[in-house]
């Protein structure tokens, strides 16, 4: 019998990423080497890691770190700092270098021959376009299966798994106060819920310029 192939989970600490590695673990665990990998921000809300615990207990699988060596602290302000921009059109220098760039470092060191996200059918797009621009060998086991979002909000409430404290105020459950976001309603509960985030994000831009 020849060696077991490797599939990867990139858990985000979000919904749709725990219910992609349920759904993973259970339909290849047995057949293939299932890894669940998150890359941590520090500034993710603290909740987040309770909710990476409650995951790891219902898939009954550890999940593992993966950070950019060149950024251990895996801190969005240290970025933001050392390269004086936040955010623009090509989006955010922490999502290239805490998400992407700490996941092609883990491929480096690692076989894998197959990647699972957390794209529901609502996200088809953005599956479609990390298809086409990132990896293609990767599985969509939510859109397979037919989920959207919200039934994989369902899906943890059922599991009794609580849904991270982000989703109470925000529509996912990344950093408070994401420079990516541009709404003027999302920066509005901003200011409201993360008072001091909201602070300390005018300040770092104003002082930068950006």
């Amino acid at each position: 019998m020849g060696k077991k192939e490797t599939i990867v989970v990139w858990f985000s600490c979000g919904a749709a990423s725990a219910v992609a590695a349920k759904l993973t673990v259970d339909k290849y665990g047995k057949t293939h080497n299932v890894l669940i990998v998150n890359n941590p921000i520090k500034e993710e809300d603290p909740d987040n890691i309770r909710f990476k615990n409650d995951v790891e207990k219902w898939i009954g699988q550890e999940i593992i770190e993966a950070k950019n060596k060149d950024y251990p602290n895996a801190s969005i302000v240290e970025i933001f700092e050392k390269r004086k921009y936040m955010s623009g059109v090509a989006g955010a220098p922490c999502t290239m270098l805490l998400k992407k760039e700490a996941r092609y470092q883990f491929e480096l060191t690692h076989e894998i021959d197959w990647h699972v996200l957390g794209f529901t059918v609502d996200e088809m797009h953005r599956h479609e376009r990390f298809v086409k621009g990132e990896r293609a060998n990767t599985i969509p086991v939510l859109i397979d299966a037919g989920y959207t979002k919200t039934m994989c909000f369902d899906e943890l409430v059922m599991a009794g798994i609580k849904l991270p404290a982000m989703y109470d105020n925000y529509e996912n459950a990344n950093c408070p106060g994401c420079v990516k976001a541009t709404s003027p309603t999302y920066w509005n509960t901003v200011r409201r819920v993360h008072p001091e985030v909201f602070e300390s994000r005018a300040e770092q831009s104003d002082r930068l310029g950006v």
